[in-house]
C-alpha cells in the first residue's frame, strides 16, 4: 500500500463523530462569514500549533529564532501547562503541530508531550532541523507515536546547505534521517511519515532534483518544496529564487517586488486554527512570529472563553475590513485558502 495512503488512513482513523461535527461547524461558519462579511464563529479550532521552545541551535537569516531577534521571552513549554491545554481541547482537536519557532527537540520533555497527545488520539506533526535525531532520540520518537516529521534539508552539499542553515551540519541531519528510517524499520512502524522539506532559495534551487534522489536513497517517504518568506523583499533579496514558480514575490515593472497573492479580506486560519506560544499566549497564526497580536492568555482564561472573546472577535472584524492593514498579513501567501 502507498505510503501516502497509509498516512491518510492514519489521519482518518483518529476522526470521531464529535471532531467531525466540530469541523463541519467551523467550515460552515467560515463560509457564512464570507457571505455576510461579518464574523460568525461556530465550533473550536481543529488545528493548533503549540510551541515547544523558542530556542534554536542554528542561525538562519530569515528566522527570528536564528537571528535571536525576539522581543518576547525565550523559554520551554512546560509539561503541566501542555497537559491541561490538551485536556481542555482534545475532544475537538484533530491535528496538533508541535512547532512554531525554535527547535522542538531542545525541549527535554518534547517527546513525552507528543506521546500524551498521541494517547488522546490526536494526529501529531513536528518540524525539526534534524540535528538532535541521535539513535536514542530516533527510537524514542517512534515510541512516542509521532505521526508526521518534517526534516529541513535545504541543500544537498554542506556548502549550499549552510548558505541558509547557518551553523548547521548537513552530515548530522542526514545521519539523523537515517536513524529515523532505521528505527521505523526495526520497530515495523508506519509512523512517523518522514518528509524532507526543501526551502527553495536562490543558492540551492539548482539542487532540487538532487534532494529527491537523496531522499529515495535514505528511505524518506516524501519531499516537499517550500517557498521562502523573506522580510526585506521590496527591492529584491539574494534569497529570492530565479525559478519564478518557487518565489513568493513577483518583480514589478519598476524593479521592485511584491507578494504574488491577492490579499483577500478573509482568512481561513482565523476560523480553523491558532498558535499557542510556549508561555500560553494565543496568537492568530504562524506569521505572528513575535506574538505581536496577543488574543488571549491561557494562564488566565479557558480556551473557549478566549476563542469567543472580545479580542479574537475584534481581530476577525479588523481582518474582514482589510488584511492589507495588518502587517503580519501583508507577507502572507496562504491565509485565504481553505485547507491551507
Amino acid at each position: 500500500m502507498s505510503i501516502y495512503i497509509h498516512d491518510t488512513l492514519n489521519f482518518v482513523s483518529k476522526m470521531t463523530p464529535r471532531r467531525a461535527w466540530n469541523a463541519a461547524k467551523v467550515v460552515s461558519s467560515f463560509y457564512i462569514t464570507k457571505w455576510r462579511k461579518k464574523p460568525v464563529q461556530w465550533g473550536l479550532p481543529f488545528t493548533v500549533s503549540l510551541e515547544p521552545t523558542t530556542a534554536c541551535n542554528l542561525r538562519c537569516p530569515e528566522c527570528p529564532s536564528g537571528l535571536r531577534a525576539f522581543t518576547r521571552p525565550t523559554g520551554n513549554l512546560k509539561e503541566d501547562f501542555f497537559r491541561s491545554t490538551i485536556d481542555e481541547m482534545h475532544k475537538e482537536l484533530m491535528y496538533l503541530i508541535f512547532y512554531f519557532q525554535g527547535e522542538p527537540y531542545i525541549n527535554p520533555k518534547f517527546l513525552d508531550m507528543v506521546k500524551y497527545a498521541n494517547d488522546k488520539g490526536i494526529y501529531t506533526i513536528t518540524s525539526t532541523n534534524g540535528h538532535f535525531l541521535n539513535d536514542a532520540n530516533a527510537k524514542k520518537t517512534i515510541e512516542s507515536g509521532l505521526d508526521r516529521m518534517i526534516i529541513s534539508v535545504d541543500g544537498t552539499t554542506q556548502e549550499v546547505y549552510e548558505n541558509y542553515r547557518k551553523a548547521g551540519k548537513l552530515d548530522n541531519v542526514l545521519e539523523g534521517a537515517r536513524n529515523m528510517v532505521k528505527w521505523k524499520r526495526k520497530m515495523k512502524s508506519k509512523t512517523p511519515h518522514l518528509i524532507f522539506q526543501f526551502l527553495v532559495v536562490k543558492p540551492n534551487e539548482h539542487q532540487i532534483d538532487e534532494v529527491y534522489r537523496l531522499a529515495e536513497e535514505i528511505g524518506i517517504d516524501e519531499v516537499k518544496l517550500k517557498t521562502a518568506q523573506v522580510y526585506d523583499y521590496k527591492h529584491g533579496n539574494d534569497l529570492i529564487p530565479t525559478i519564478e514558480k518557487y518565489a513568493r514575490y513577483a518583480k514589478q515593472a519598476d524593479g521592485t517586488y511584491t507578494v504574488k497573492n491577492e490579499l483577500l479580506n478573509h482568512c481561513w486560519k482565523l476560523w480553523h486554527s491558532c498558535v499557542i506560544t510556549w508561555d500560553g499566549m494565543v496568537v492568530p497564526c504562524c506569521f505572528d512570529k513575535d506574538a505581536e497580536y496577543r488574543l488571549g492568555d491561557l494562564k488566565k482564561e479557558t480556551f473557549k472563553e478566549l476563542w469567543q472573546g472580545e479580542e479574537y472577535n475584534n481581530f476577525r472584524k479588523m481582518l474582514l475590513k482589510g488584511r492589507d492593514q495588518i502587517d503580519i498579513c501583508t507577507n502572507c501567501t496562504e491565509g485565504c485558502k481553505v485547507w491551507a
